[in-house]
């Protein structure tokens, strides 16, 4: 079995000390992944966390040996060259490479995902690396016609239209991508077991456009989509009213709810599973799960980051 892939994220960030927390709580992961990221700075949180497990500095996950904690070190950093809990170009330059470096060993099948733990886009652009955030990173590093954010948790799930664009730009929706994200739900759910998914499309208007009296693209752009991906043999409902849609969802109506913005989906996922929801990128070649929250700089180092997040990253990863 290959083990799967854990980027640090942000070493000024809660990523490395989640990282060894989560092994502390499910020891079980140690032999089972290799962690991408500075030996240095998880020497320092396993030191404050009393993880006395060895940590092995390895070329690639193809060398990694039993029973230590394995880490790939593409841009070794010590624990005395960054300031935790402070933005910085180094702690954004670090977090790139941890991330383009699993990319490359998950797509020469070296390790089975790649779960990613935070980085922060402020400090990815001052390394200068111009993306929104790990999604975009998986999409040019990988290989998939399309792609999709999904938030996932045990009460709601929600895949996403559009994600890091002006909300302009994302009210600019179209048919062809409304099916694409539809596809993409279904086909991600079978995969970890939904035999007959239900699909509940939110509209992009208040009342879903209520039949063109508040806005006309779910006449001319949702509502077409949603009747080609039921010909093809998908369960799929909508457009549905965004102030309803996801309540409906959390009753259990409704596997799945196909977001139409940024916002639209994460505000529900946010308030329901702060603390355990997951990122996916659906639709690459490379399989993508995350924690849904940020490098929180704040309480970086003060020992009060929970991993639950990764951990249910990992879990799901394992299932995809």
């Amino acid at each position: 079995m290959r083990r799967f892939g854990i980027t640090m994220g942000d070493p000024c960030g809660i990523g490395p000390e989640i990282c060894i927390k989560a092994l502390i709580q499910r020891p079980e992961y140690l032999n089972r992944c290799v962690i991408y990221g500075s030996a240095s700075v998880l020497r320092h949180y396993a030191g404050k966390l009393d993880y006395d497990t060895e940590i092995s500095v390895i070329d690639s996950a193809g060398s990694a040996k039993t029973n230590v904690l394995n880490v790939v070190d593409p841009n070794s950093v010590s624990v005395n060259d960054i300031q935790i809990g402070k933005l910085s170009s180094l702690g954004g330059e670090c977090a790139f490479q941890y991330v383009v470096n699993a990319i490359r060993e998950a797509l020469d099948e070296k390790i089975s995902s790649v779960v990613t733990a935070p980085l922060n886009k402020e400090a990815l652009r001052m390394a200068g690396h111009n993306y929104a955030g790990h999604t975009e990173i998986f999409s040019d590093y990988t290989k998939g016609e399309n792609y999709a954010m999904l938030l996932w948790s045990d009460k709601l799930k929600a895949i996403h239209a559009s994600t890091h664009i002006s909300l302009l730009k994302a009210c600019k929706v179209t048919k062809q991508r409304e099916i694409d994200v539809i596809r993409l739900a279904h086909q991600t759910l079978c995969k970890v077991g939904y035999s007959n998914p239900h699909i509940a499309v939110a509209g992009l208007n208040p009342h879903a456009g209520e039949n063109g009296l508040f806005g006309d693209e779910e006449l001319k752009e949702i509502i077409p989509a949603i009747e080609a991906c039921r010909a093809e043999g998908i369960r799929v409902s909508g457009p549905i009213p965004p102030d309803t849609v996801f309540l409906r969802a959390v009753k259990g109506e409704f596997d799945i709810v196909v977001a139409q913005y940024h916002d639209q989906g994460h505000i529900p996922l946010k308030l329901l599973a702060f603390d355990n929801g997951v990122n996916i990128t659906v639709g690459l070649n490379v399989v993508r799960t995350s924690v849904d929250h940020g490098t929180a700089f704040d309480i970086a180092g003060t020992l009060a980051a929970k991993p639950d997040s990764l951990i249910c990253a990992i879990e799901v990863g394992e299932k995809l």
